[in-house]
């Protein structure tokens, strides 16, 4: 017979959750060398010789799944496969979460770069480095784990779970979305829990409630036909390269005001509250420039530097070229100059009405003695999770299980598509729920998750669907009335 509740035993023993925690503190061994075998599978998504071990990626993912007890498959797609789980309607009323996760991976990058093989985890110093340690192999990890160690002492999960794993986040997620409109009915939740963000620092868990948006352009400036002599030429043609500076410094102002018109017209104010349990985050402005190795910090006036790089939005220049960039001199007028130029949007910030914005803004600046060609590489809407609902309220008394202390809320400068898409099309808040510290190298060299923030995740993950199961929720709606 399966265990039911969560709640104290009758006979005096250990409750279900108890059991639960028993067995994953007796596991912590096991659950390090499978980190290790998961590691050890090099499914780097945007390898094209590489798709045989995304594959196997995908199916270690399922096979985990599958032998916890959930109802396991992988849904191909037209590059790399997503895996779909459910653990099957509870015995009580709860909401429904949805697990989702990556199972992909970064390049290693210059391997002489490494202190260890990115494929061959090593543990140094009570930390596990590989790439896919942190991001997302080792946080995805705790989740599956937490689910089968339910299943492995006898009990139903106390919610119904559902999991959304796919293998092309690090390259756009080009085809969950399909995916997910696909498969909604299947996926429909009250909640989606992922972790793949990060900590406040070493000894602070965190939960992420907010993510800029992105509008990324490519510009182009062109003039004469060729490079020209510019003793010979010049001071009669327009230059692109002293036309693309123009514009370039056009953008912003003094005060490092972006100067689009219309840009600030959507911006969500930060609330006194928020403004409040900001300032109250420990946050040391000397040792964050000195981890920087920057002469100064600068940015829009009037905001603190965590509130510029949360909740206010940003324009930056990522890229300047064209010319002559080789050694030495080469008097030329360029035929063209190009920059590439992004920027972070934040909540109400539409981004097709900023990108229409910046090419008007662009093309003014430009005049009409040179030829603007304007390209747009990325867009996407920013995101905001309600910290007092009852789902994050919820992950946080999980977190605080796991790690024996009570998360922070905070935001994050970078953007994540998939969290308007999954609101869009499953109606659902996403809880972020990060457990990787935020100097953990994700992208870079000598990746690296700690292993007592391995194991704390596992249990977090094992009390999410516990305190989700506590909730006094109202009938959820049809994925068909809340999505469009």
């Amino acid at each position: 017979m399966r265990l039911l509740g969560i709640k104290t035993s009758r006979n005096g023993g250990p409750t279900v959750i108890e059991q639960v925690e028993q067995y994953v503190a007796a596991h912590r061994e096991e659950y390090l060398a499978r980190l290790m075998e998961f590691l050890r599978i090099p499914s780097v998504s945007t390898d094209p010789e590489g798709v045989r071990d995304t594959h196997r990626a995908a199916e270690w993912v399922r096979d985990l799944l599958g032998a916890a007890g959930l109802e396991a498959e992988l849904v191909e797609t037209p590059k790399h496969p997503v895996v779909i789980a459910d653990s099957g309607p509870p015995a009580g009323d709860g909401p429904t979460l949805l697990l989702y996760g990556h199972y992909d991976v970064q390049p290693a990058g210059e391997l002489d770069l490494w202190s260890s093989p990115p494929f061959e985890p090593e543990v140094r110093d009570g930390r596990i480095y590989a790439r896919g340690s942190a991001d997302d192999k080792g946080q995805l990890l705790t989740h599956l784990l937490a689910l089968e160690a339910w299943r492995k002492v006898g009990a139903d999960l106390p919610v119904r779970v559902k999991c959304l794993i796919e293998g092309e986040e690090e390259i756009g997620s080009v085809n969950l979305e399909p995916v997910v409109r696909e498969h909604r009915q299947r996926l429909a939740c009250d909640y989606i829990a992922l972790s793949d963000t990060a900590k406040l620092d070493d000894d602070t868990p965190a939960i992420t409630y907010g993510t800029k948006g992105l509008v990324y352009k490519e510009i182009r400036v062109y003039g004469p036909s060729a490079d020209l002599h510019s003793g010979s030429f010049g001071g009669s043609v327009s230059n692109p390269g002293n036309v693309l500076a123009d514009i370039v410094a056009s953008l912003k102002d003094g005060d490092q005001r972006v100067t689009i018109p219309g840009f600030y017209d959507a911006v969500r104010s930060i609330s006194p509250a928020e403004r409040e349990q900001m300032a109250a985050l420990p946050f040391d402005e000397r040792a964050y420039l000195k981890s920087l190795g920057s002469p100064s910090l600068v940015g829009e006036a009037g905001f603190s530097v965590q509130q510029r790089r949360w909740c206010r939005p940003t324009l930056d220049v990522n890229g300047l070229f064209g010319g002559y960039m080789g050694a030495g001199a080469a008097t030329i007028i360029p035929a063209w100059a190009g920059a590439k130029v992004s920027m972070r949007i934040v909540p109400d910030q539409d981004p097709k009405s900023i990108s229409q914005a910046f090419d008007e803004a662009v093309r003014r600046a430009a005049g009409s003695d040179v030829r603007v060609e304007i390209d747009t590489l990325a867009a996407a809407g920013a995101y905001m999770c309600p910290i007092d609902s009852p789902g994050a309220q919820a992950a946080a008394r999980a977190i605080e299980a796991g790690f024996g202390k009570a998360p922070v809320f905070v935001r994050e400068g970078g953007t994540l598509p998939i969290l308007p898409m999954f609101k869009e099309i499953l109606g659902a808040d996403s809880l972020m729920m990060g457990f990787a510290l935020p100097n953990c190298n994700l992208h870079s060299p000598d990746e690296f998750l700690v292993l007592e923030d391995f194991h704390a995740g596992i249990r977090t993950a094992v009390h999410l669907p516990r305190m989700l199961a506590e909730l006094q929720t109202e009938p959820k709606s049809a994925v068909g009335d809340t999505a469009r």
